[in-house]
């Protein structure tokens, strides 16, 4: 199989142009990547705001459950919640600093010409989009086991009922 295609080899020294048109998209993009990261950090604010009172939200609602057992169960999901939550918080943390870094060091490196700061903001925006691939495998993991776990435990309640 033969490829047409000019590729150069690592280490190489090229020149790669990029017109006024291009510039000019890459710094809107950099300007709405920090608007959207610094959203992102305010939500990831809430986040932890949010997990830090689910514990304690839990725990008062325990204290109005009736029984021991159900009270030791809303105080032990108080604690699963916060450490769900906090984990949410941290990778949306991540996702908006690579957003944020890609931003700004597009934003200077298209203001100053330097194609090491253009550099350095697209693998900002790569390690942004491979985070977003391996999060989005480990979702579809999850949903996968979910549903294998669904149809395991239909057909062994089935086959109990059948006897």
């Amino acid at each position: 199989m033969e490829t047409t295609g000019n590729f150069v080899e690592p280490g190489a020294e090229t020149e790669l142009v990029l017109t006024f048109e291009a510039q000019t998209y890459l710094r809107e993009a950099g300007k709405w990547a920090v608007f959207l990261s610094i959203i992102g950090f305010i939500i990831c604010g809430f986040i932890v705001l949010a997990a830090l009172f689910a514990g304690a939200m839990m725990s008062a609602v325990s204290r109005f459950s009736t029984g021991p057992m159900a009270a030791t169960a809303m105080a032990g999901m108080g604690g699963l919640i916060t450490v769900v939550y906090l984990l949410g918080a941290l990778i949306y943390f991540f996702f908006s600093l690579y957003l944020y870094q890609f931003g700004s060091r597009v934003k200077k490196g298209i203001m100053f010409l330097d194609s090491l700061h253009v550099t350095n903001a697209l693998g900002k925006l790569k390690s942004f989009f491979k985070l977003w691939g391996i999060i989005t495998i480990v979702v579809l993991c999850f949903y996968a086991l979910a549903i294998i776990c669904a149809i395991l435990f239909g057909l062994s309640t089935s086959s109990m009922m059948g006897r």
